[in-house]
C-alpha cells in the first residue's frame, strides 16, 4: 500500500501521452494547499507559543520569588481591625529573545502604557535577555488592551501587591514594602526576619498578626497632632501612647508621615520615624527622672529645700531658672516651678557617677531596641563633668529617642519597674518577667504624687482633663543649630501619665519649633502648646481606651494621701 501512494505521488510529476492532465493539475493543486496550510499552522502554531509561554526555567524563577512573596500576614489592630492585607494583581513582563520585531512591540506597548520610556523599552526588547518586566501592577482594563495588540514575546504574571486600606495613618508603625512585597521599613521589614513568613507556597497563609494598637486611639492623636502643628506653625509632630504595664505600643505618629502605598515615600528624609529614629534634647521632662533619682537614693526627701536665690555659675557659663523665684523651694516646689538651679543642686548631692548610673539604668545612654528595624543611638557628651551632669538634669546636653523617655517615665509611675516598649502583644506577665526594678515602689508613688501636683498647680494645668487625673511635666528645649543653641528654636515635649491613681497609660507629644500665638500670648513654651495639646488627645482617647472618669476625687486616694502627709 505504501508503495503504491508513493507511485502515485512521483506519478503527480511524472505526465507521460496517455494521462489525464486535468486530474493530474488538481492533485497537484491540492498538494500545494496541503503543505501551504501546513507550513502556516507550524507558524502560527510557534506564535502562539512564543506569545503565551514563557521560558521554562525563567517562569519558574518568576514563580517561585512570586510565590515567597506572596506569603505575608494581614495585620490587624486590637480590635481586628485591618491594617494591612495582601490583594492579587497583574504584571506585564516580556520575553525579547523571543520577539519579532522588537521596534513594533515597543510601539503598540506604549499605546497602552505612555509614561514608560519608549527609547528605554525599545532597547531592552531589542536584546537577547530572556526575560524583562515591562510594567508592575497593571489594571484589568490595561491586561486586556496588551492581550488584544497580541503581540509575541509578552506575557502576564500574577503576584500579590501589598495594601495599606487607611494609608498614612498607622504608615510608622507598619512601614511598607516593596515592589517585590518584600519589607523595607517598619513593622514590614521586622516579619520578614521574625519568623513569620510562610515560604513554602504549598503551605496555607500565615494567621493575622494583632498588634496592640488601637487604631480609633491611633486617629486621634494624629488628627490632634496635625490640627497642633497647623495652630502653632510647628515643622514637625509626634505622638506616643504606651501601656506602662505592658509596654504595649497603643499609639504612634510621626509627622510628616506617608502613604505606605507608595513605597518610595517611606524612604524620603522628612517622613523618618521621629518617635524611633530622632534624637532631641528632652528638655525640663528629664527634670522627671532627676528628681527620681534623688528622691529614690534616700539622700533627698520630699521635704527638703534648695536655695534658687541666685543662679549657678560654672566659669563663664551661668544656669538661672526661665521663671526664677528666688527663694528656697522644697522638692515639690522645684518641680512645679521648673527650677534649673533646684534641679541641679539635686543632681550635684549625688555626683557625676551616680547621675550616670542611673541614668543608664533607666535605658537613657544606650540605644533602644524594639522590633522597630529603626532606632537611633543617644547622643551624649563626650566627656561627662560636673557642668554636664547640671545641664543634663533639666535635659539639655544630651539627646535622645523619644521613645526612650516614654520607656523612662512610664518606670516612674508604674511601681518602679523599666518595661521594654514593644509593638507586638504583651501581657503583663511577660512584661513583669523581663523588666527590672530600677526605682522603689515609694518612689514611684512619690513620683505620681508630683506629677499629678504639677498638673493641679504648676506648668502642665493645661493638660488637666477634669475627672482623668491626668500628671504630667512640660519640656521646652532649644535647638541646636551648627553647634549653637537657637535663642529662636525650640523642641517642646510633654509627658503625661493617666490616671496618676492608678497609671494606666503614658503620652508624650512633641511639638518640633512651635510658634507663638495671639492666643498665647507670644509665649512658645511647653505649658501653652503641647499641655492643651495632651489635655485635647486625653479627653479624646481615654473612653476609647475603658478609662472611666472620677468626678468625686476630692478624697486623694490612699497612697497619694500618704505622699501628701509627708510634706505636713
Amino acid at each position: 500500500m505504501k508503495q503504491n501512494l508513493l507511485r502515485r505521488f512521483i506519478s503527480l510529476f511524472h505526465l507521460s501521452a496517455g494521462d489525464d492532465a486535468r486530474a493530474v493539475s488538481r492533485s497537484r493543486l491540492g498538494l500545494a494547499l496541503l503543505a501551504f496550510f501546513a507550513v502556516y499552522a507550524i507558524v502560527a502554531g510557534r506564535l502562539v507559543m512564543l506569545a503565551t509561554v514563557p521560558d521554562a526555567e525563567i517562569k519558574a524563577k518568576v514563580d517561585a520569588e512570586a510565590a515567597l512573596a506572596v506569603r505575608r500576614p494581614d495585620i490587624v489592630d486590637r480590635h481586628g481591625r485591618l491594617l494591612a492585607a495582601d490583594v492579587v494583581s497583574t504584571s506585564l513582563y516580556a520575553e525579547p529573545r523571543r520577539m519579532i520585531d522588537p521596534d513594533e512591540a515597543a510601539d503598540l506597548v506604549m499605546t497602552v502604557f505612555p509614561d514608560l520610556d519608549a527609547e528605554d523599552l525599545r532597547r531592552r526588547f531589542a536584546s537577547d535577555r530572556g526575560f524583562e518586566w515591562v510594567k508592575r501592577e497593571i489594571t484589568p482594563e490595561q491586561k486586556a488592551e496588551i492581550f488584544r495588540l497580541g503581540v509575541p514575546g509578552l506575557g502576564f504574571l500574577t503576584e500579590k501587591r501589598r495594601i495599606y486600606p487607611n494609608g498614612p495613618l498607622v504608615s510608622h508603625i507598619l512601614g511598607a514594602v516593596n515592589i517585590d512585597n518584600h519589607g523595607i521599613a517598619g513593622l514590614e521589614k521586622y516579619l520578614d526576619t521574625a519568623g513569620y513568613m510562610v515560604t513554602d507556597a504549598s503551605k496555607p497563609k500565615p494567621r493575622p498578626i494583632t498588634l496592640p494598637l488601637d487604631l480609633g486611639v491611633q486617629h486621634a492623636v494624629r488628627d490632634e497632632l496635625m490640627k497642633s502643628m497647623k495652630e502653632f506653625s510647628a515643622i514637625a509632630a509626634s505622638g506616643t501612647v504606651m501601656d506602662v504595664e505592658t509596654g504595649e505600643i497603643v499609639a504612634l505618629v510621626s509627622l510628616p508621615d506617608f502613604d505606605p502605598n507608595s513605597a518610595a515615600d517611606a524612604l524620603k528624609p522628612e517622613a523618618i520615624n521621629r518617635v524611633n529614629v530622632g534624637v532631641f534634647e528632652m528638655g525640663s521632662t528629664f527634670k522627671a527622672l532627676t528628681v527620681a533619682m534623688a528622691l529614690d537614693s534616700g539622700r533627698i526627701h520630699l521635704n527638703d529645700t534648695f536655695d534658687a536665690r541666685t543662679p549657678l555659675q560654672f566659669g563663664r557659663f551661668r544656669i538661672d531658672d526661665f521663671h526664677p523665684t528666688r527663694r528656697i523651694l522644697s522638692v515639690p516646689e522645684v518641680f512645679l516651678h521648673s527650677s534649673n538651679i533646684g534641679t541641679a543642686k539635686m543632681a550635684l548631692m549625688l555626683g557625676v557617677d551616680a547621675h550616670k548610673a542611673f541614668l543608664k539604668k533607666m535605658g537613657q545612654l544606650d540605644r533602644l531596641r524594639t522590633e522597630m528595624p529603626e532606632s537611633s543611638a543617644p547622643i551624649l557628651p563626650q566627656r561627662w563633668g560636673e557642668l554636664n551632669t547640671v545641664t543634663i538634669s533639666f535635659g539639655h546636653g544630651i539627646a535622645v529617642a523619644p521613645i526612650q523617655t516614654v520607656m523612662a517615665t512610664a518606670a516612674l509611675v508604674n511601681g518602679g519597674k523599666l518595661v521594654p516598649p514593644t509593638f507586638m502583644s504583651r501581657t503583663k506577665q511577660q512584661a513583669d518577667d523581663m523588666s527590672p526594678q530600677v526605682i522603689k515602689p515609694s518612689t514611684s508613688d512619690a513620683m505620681r504624687y508630683l506629677l499629678r501636683l504639677n498638673a493641679e498647680k504648676g506648668s502642665a494645668k493645661k493638660a488637666n482633663v477634669p475627672g482623668y487625673r491626668v500628671g504630667g511635666k512640660t519640656g521646652t528645649a532649644e535647638k541646636v543649630i551648627n553647634g549653637r543653641y537657637s535663642k529662636e528654636k525650640v523642641m517642646n515635649t510633654f509627658t503625661a501619665v493617666f490616671p496618676t491613681d492608678k497609671p494606666r497609660y503614658m503620652l508624650l507629644v512633641v511639638l518640633d519649633e512651635p510658634k507663638g500665638t495671639k492666643e498665647t500670648f507670644g509665649f512658645r513654651t511647653s505649658g501653652w502648646n503641647t499641655a492643651p495639646t495632651a489635655s485635647k488627645i486625653i479627653e479624646r482617647i481615654a473612653p476609647l481606651l475603658d478609662v472611666e472618669p472620677k468626678m468625686d476625687t476630692v478624697n486623694a486616694p490612699p497612697v497619694m494621701a500618704s505622699v501628701s502627709e509627708q510634706l505636713r
